[in-house]
């Protein structure tokens, strides 16, 4: 999709960080924008901030955890806009850092329900829409370089974002030969909202944090801090939609990260090979 203007977005996760900032470029390229999220407030404060042309922008508050809820967003969202053209898979939580053995069940499934069921359903509610206008879309999931990779102390984030990765392929395979296309967007730390402490609603308060789920913690607030500005973020995420790229990066310093999985993973198919001769 090389041209936004006239097209609509529908954007989970809508009401800050890096939704805010991809409806934030998009209204710039001339697009309507659908922001969805759980947060009211939020919504309300980022329709405030972005100060659309009249028309162009509207806030729906949604669960995109319930397939249901997503439902009657997209059923919303196309009755004001007459299409949706991008689907921007972003809501994610970060979860509470502690190492494998002291997450609990409702550790794992908070995570589970927001960072990959809201992309499952994203893609399940908007393909056969997009199928039925006839007219091609895109869908961007927002996954992590934690799911190329891998952290510690970040288990089900880790998990879920690698799954995220997973799914995008899987799409990306299904979607061949069609006009619609998907990317999955792997950035490193960018200044949003990720690692604030937010209450999971599935669980009571959680224990005491171990040292090494605290240390992790504060590495993560400080390296969210000193992150990449989100508008850098949706810059690059556009140009990689603009270019029908499946895999965008933000973060290029990371790549000798990524270059030593691979190296590892070369040399677990040498030994294979070997074993097998």
């Amino acid at each position: 999709m090389r041209d936004f203007h006239g097209k609509t977005a529908f954007i989970t996760g809508g009401g800050g960080g890096l939704g805010r900032a991809f409806a934030k470029a998009l209204i710039a390229e001339g697009a309507n924008v659908a922001l969805a999220d759980l947060d009211e407030r939020a919504l309300a404060r980022a329709s405030e901030e972005l100060q659309a042309p009249p028309g162009r922008l509207i806030g729906l508050a949604c669960d995109a955890s319930d397939r249901a809820s997503l439902e009657r967003a997209a059923d919303e969202a196309i009755g004001v806009f007459g299409r949706v053209h991008l689907v921007f898979n972003n809501a994610g939580v970060g979860g509470r850092s502690a190492g494998l053995e002291e997450l609990t069940a409702q550790d794992w499934e908070w995570v589970i329900r927001v960072n990959l069921m809201t992309v499952a359903h994203g893609v399940a509610v908007f393909l056969p829409r997009l199928r039925a206008q006839g007219e091609g879309g895109h869908f961007v999931n927002v996954a992590s370089m934690a799911g190329m990779l891998g952290q510690p102390q970040m288990g089900p984030y880790s998990a879920t974002k690698a799954a995220v990765v997973a799914l995008s392929e899987t799409l990306f395979l299904e979607l061949k030969g069609t006009d619609i296309s998907v990317s999955v967007l792997c950035p490193g730390f960018a200044r949003t909202g990720i690692a604030d402490d937010r209450p999971n609603p599935l669980a009571p308060a959680p224990p005491p944090a171990s040292k090494a789920g605290a240390e992790r913690a504060a590495q993560v607030r400080q390296a969210v801090k000193s992150g990449l500005d989100p508008a850098e973020v949706a810059a690059r995420t556009l140009s990689g939609v603009r270019d029908g790229d499946l895999y965008i990066f933000t973060h290029p310093d990371m790549r000798p990260w990524l270059d030593r999985r691979l190296d590892r993973l070369r040399a677990a198919y040498d030994k294979a090979e070997r074993f097998g001769s």
